[in-house]
């Protein structure tokens, strides 16, 4: 299940960038709005950002690509208004590969600093940052300008040593943001970051993850596409003038392979059967049938999905990224019992049977995060694994440790600007 709902709040020493909250994939008529816990919050550096002067041209996407040659990055989403890097790992008791971080695009001064924080503490713990950027002001604003001075920038990260992925305009098949059901422009702006980055930034990567297609198209969200819109017939696919889950939801956002090094999806158990907010053991093999499009139970028949896996990994011959998961537990609500629902799911997402059939999904970022959910009555929901004991041991003494990599085994080429 996907997730959405944020926005930029700016304070007088703190800086506030929302990041990516848990949506669900039926019947999705929230708007563009905050998200309560998720805002991150650090104090502004020092010094401004000085940017390399000049950038050498680089083609290749070897480097670039930050696939590992074997194993799973173990990755993590945290709200660092509350959190930090550091106290996950401590919590943890191992150094998590990658951290997802959320910011709107273009950068302004204060999410320019932010940014430079944020790299720094990614830096210091010796792993990959995952950064989600956001057009809020909508796809147009996203200038030839602002993305090349945002590759210049992301140039200088890697050579500082922090590797980056990058995450634009995600769930971009939604009709939750600003960006979303646009697919000619969202493609034509993803393929112009894209090759700014693959020539600048050579240990920078591009990953494209729409939203699990469930429920698409998502009908009442504040972007919906309208049948008067030109992009409607790119839409849909089976020339019926409806679009619902019979239509392809992934392909027509594809930016094509020379432009994408990653695929990812965002995959969450938000509860059994729409409305969400109960309490409720995740249904057996649920994980690994939303990858594949083929679930079929308590919320309805969606095995008219897609395969996204067979469909972008395998025919496109791409890493996939399982770019943000947990389990939701409601804490104001009686039902089944955390660590039942959790110790479920988490049992789910790293089965033997995930790392056997999709050999490729190479990327695992739990949301380690509690916060008040809109699409539930900003109810309180704890979606994390590491703050109660108890679940951190079932957590850690689930995970394949033999499979996963944390950042002391990341294993890169050499940065050769």
């Amino acid at each position: 299940l996907v997730f959405m709902a944020k926005h930029f709040i700016t304070l007088v020493v703190l800086i506030l960038i929302t990041a990516c909250s848990p949506t669900s994939n039926k019947n999705s008529t929230e708007q563009f709005q905050q998200a309560g816990n998720e805002a991150e919050a650090y104090p502004q550096t020092q010094e401004p950002f000085v940017a390399t002067p000049t950038i050498t041209p680089y083609y290749g996407l070897d480097q670039g690509l930050l696939e590992p040659k074997n194993g799973v990055y173990f990755g993590t989403n945290i709200n660092l208004g509350v959190d930090s890097i550091a106290d996950f790992n401590k919590r943890l008791g191992y150094n998590a590969a990658l951290f997802v971080q959320f910011l709107p695009f273009p950068l302004d001064a204060q999410s320019s600093r932010y940014m430079d924080q944020f790299m720094k503490e990614v830096g210091e713990q010796n792993a990959i940052a995952l950064l989600t950027l956001e057009p809020r002001d909508g796809l147009e604003a996203v200038t030839t300008e602002a993305v090349y001075d945002l590759a210049t920038r992301l140039s200088s990260y890697n050579l500082q040593g922090v590797p980056i992925i990058v995450r634009f305009g995600h769930e971009m098949n939604g009709s939750w943001y600003p960006w979303g059901q646009q697919p000619s422009l969202y493609v034509q702006k993803f393929q112009l970051m894209a090759n700014a980055i693959h020539r600048n930034a050579h240990q920078t990567a591009m990953v494209w993850a729409p939203n699990y297609g469930g429920g698409y198209p998502f009908s009442g969200g504040a972007y919906e596409i309208k049948p008067s819109d030109p992009d409607f017939g790119l839409l849909d696919i089976n020339e019926d003038n409806i679009l619902n889950e019979e239509d392809d939801m992934y392909a027509p956002y594809y930016p094509g392979g020379e432009y994408v090094d990653w695929v990812g999806l965002s995959i969450y158990h938000w509860g059994n059967k729409y409305p969400w907010g109960e309490n409720e053991v995740p249904e057996t093999n649920k994980f690994y049938e939303m990858i594949t499009g083929n679930y079929n139970g308590l919320n309805g028949d969606e095995r008219s999905l897609p395969d996204f896996y067979n469909d972008f990994v395998i025919k496109h011959s791409k890493p996939m990224a399982i770019t943000e998961t947990a389990a939701l537990y409601n804490t104001s609500e009686a039902g089944d019992n955390e660590i039942e629902i959790k110790t479920n799911w988490i049992n789910q997402v790293f089965s033997p049977e995930i790392f056997q059939d999709f050999p490729r999904i190479k990327m695992i970022n739990w949301f380690d995060v509690r916060k008040n959910e809109v699409e539930i009555s900003d109810a309180n929901v704890d979606w994390s694994v590491t703050f109660t004991p108890d679940i951190r041991n079932i957590f850690v003494n689930s995970l394949p440790m033999d499979l996963l990599i944390f950042s002391e085994e990341i294993d890169l080429p050499p940065l050769n600007p």
